[in-house]
């Protein structure tokens, strides 16, 4: 992978970032790291800001442009919200509840597999961070005092999800079906509303 899009990879999965910080991440010089954010911005993928700071100058932070984020989005979208409509045409609101309750279920049962030797919530939780991953989702895990927190940085399905939001609904059923009804599960962060990512807040009722 190449600098720039190391770069872009950077700033989508963990949000707006100052040169040096990217430097420091990349093994780069700062000087180096100024010169692809400037041309990433004239290509209009990443945009910069200032955040002040108590003493001194402010930094100047980096994040993607909707056209940077656009560098992710899934090469099928538009033919997945093709199908979609479609399906609404020729069968109805319920035929497409439908095909979405069969993706649903068929996504459970893969998953369901791969969880099946695994016992505690952390096991369950890191293998389906690590299927999510692979998915596209650009998926991260982390531990909080409360519980647990899954942090999606990308969508594949974010195009077909627009078109028929049961999708992001199916997202959080899977997670309930696996985990079971002594957790509790709740999205904080939502991309279909505009915010950088989507996260879960996972914890004990």
């Amino acid at each position: 992978m190449k600098t720039p899009e190391k770069i872009l990879h950077k700033l989508k999965r963990e949000g707006s970032m100052t040169a040096k910080k990217l430097a420091e991440d990349l093994s780069m010089t700062t000087m180096g790291a100024r010169q692809h954010l400037q041309t990433l911005e004239e290509d209009g993928m990443i945009e910069s800001f200032d955040v002040r700071v108590k003493v001194g100058r402010p930094n100047r932070h980096w994040s993607l442009t909707e056209k940077g984020h656009s560098y992710f989005s899934d090469r099928h979208g538009d033919l997945s919200v093709q199908v979609i409509e479609a399906v609404e045409e020729l069968f109805g609101t319920e035929g497409l509840q439908k095909v979405a309750q069969d993706r649903e279920n068929k996504t459970f049962t893969r998953y369901q597999a791969h969880l099946a030797d695994k016992h505690s919530l952390k096991e369950k939780l890191e293998t389906l961070t690590q299927l999510r991953e692979q998915e596209g989702y650009m998926a991260e895990l982390i531990a909080t005092d409360s519980g647990y927190t899954l942090v999606e940085n990308h969508c594949p399905i974010c195009k077909a999800a627009e078109r028929c939001p049961t999708f992001c609904q199916s997202e959080i059923n899977i997670f309930q079906r696996l985990l079971g009804d002594n957790y509790q599960i709740e999205r904080s962060e939502h991309i279909i509303n505009d915010e950088r990512r989507c996260v879960y807040l996972i914890k004990e009722k």
